[in-house]
This record gives C-alpha cells, structure tokens and sequence, in this order.
C-alpha cells in the first residue's frame, strides 16, 4: 500500500517533529487577540486549527462515533471535532502540542507525509492571515509536494493537480502535464491543499482551471 511504503516515510517522521516544534515556538508567540483571529480555514480562528492540529493526536472512541454521526465525510468530521474543542484554552492547546511533537493516535495511521503535510499547510494557514511568513525548509515543502501529488488514498485527500503543469519559481520542483501553473512552492502547496486565497499569487494558463477546482470542493 502505498501510503506505508519505506519511499515514502523515509526520514519524514523527524520533518514531522521538526514543523510542528517550529508551529509551537511561534504560537508561544501569540497575543489573545491572535489566538481568536480567522484563518485560512473558513470559519475558523486560529484556536480552531490548532484544535484541529492535535485532537486526532491520540485515538478516542469518541472519534469513531463522530466520524459514523458525520456519515463518514472528513470534512463534517473536522467541523464536529473543531466545536467540542473551542472552549480548550490556547495554555490547554499548547501543552497539547508540545506532548505530541511526535503525534500518535489517527494522525500516525495516515502516515508520516500526511502528518507532515497537515501540519505544514496548517501553519500556514494561521501566519498568513497575521502576516507573519517564513521561509519553509526547503525538504519540507517538497515532501509535503509529492505527497499531494500521489496522495495516500487513507487518508481522502484531493488531487487538484491532476492534468496540471505545476512549477515553482523559488525551488527546482516541477510536476505534471497540461496547462501551467507557476508560482512559490508554498503558494503552489497552499493552493492543492484548497486555500483559494493564493491564486492571486499564481500565474499561467492553468490557474482558471484550479481555480474551478477549489470552487467545485
């Protein structure tokens, strides 16, 4: 099965450890204010999608019944879990996450790549809206990449680069065929996990296409 093959998790659990440590340092950062701001994610505040970071972290037979009560889809899954959690205090969501660095529980069983892609892509969602960037290491974002690209099928993730030409103008990756697509690699990243805040940082025939993708999800 591809989402358990030696390839793919190869040094990734330590890429895991490394970005949600990175997460923690700059949500020790944070203000009140912060915490309670939206982020990329509709409808959330950053406290939700840290919520959502580390409530899977550890296996709970509550997730099983939630997950039969939102007739199996990840998404009502998420949106269930996120609102038993908004009353968890930011002190209470931290030392939460600085127990799971190395998470467990459903975050391991869909694999280390998409371990390291959920908290990636989830990092980003809470800096950019408080205009806070960084510059994602260089082996992070491609890992996270080719994982979007040849997704895990446990773990439900759309493809939205199928019959895409993808290239970054800020790192040597390039992937797919058809209509082209260009920008930074964590705008590229950003865009195939559904944010359609970066199109505008996007260039190329290809983007109307993407753009109708995320519309359609």
């Amino acid at each position: 099965m591809k989402w358990l093959s030696g390839a793919r998790v190869d040094g990734v659990r330590e890429l895991v450890q490394q970005e949600r440590a990175d997460l923690l340092a700059f949500l020790e950062t944070l203000t009140p204010n912060e915490w309670e701001a939206p982020s990329l994610c509709s409808g959330w505040q950053v406290r939700d999608v840290v919520a959502h970071v580390v409530i899977y972290d550890s296996f709970r037979l509550t997730h099983v019944w939630q997950l039969i009560r939102s007739g199996f889809s990840g998404d009502r899954l998420n949106v269930r879990t996120a609102e038993a959690w908004r009353g968890r205090s930011p002190t209470e969501l931290l030392d939460c996450l600085r127990a799971n660095l190395i998470p467990g529980g459903i975050t391991r069983l869909f694999g280390w790549p998409t371990a390291l892609q959920e908290a990636t892509v989830h990092h980003q969602d809470v800096r950019r809206p408080l205009s806070r960037p960084r510059n994602i290491p260089l082996e992070r974002i491609e890992r996270v990449l080719a994982n979007m690209i040849d997704a895990p099928v446990l773990a439900g993730l759309p493809n939205h680069a199928k019959g895409i030409r993808l290239e970054a103008t800020d790192i040597d990756w390039r992937t797919g065929e058809g209509p082209l697509v260009t920008g930074t690699g964590e705008a590229i990243m950003m865009a195939l996990a559904g944010r359609p805040q970066v199109l505008q940082e996007l260039t190329g025939a290809g983007v109307d296409l993407l753009r109708d993708r995320l519309d359609a999800t």
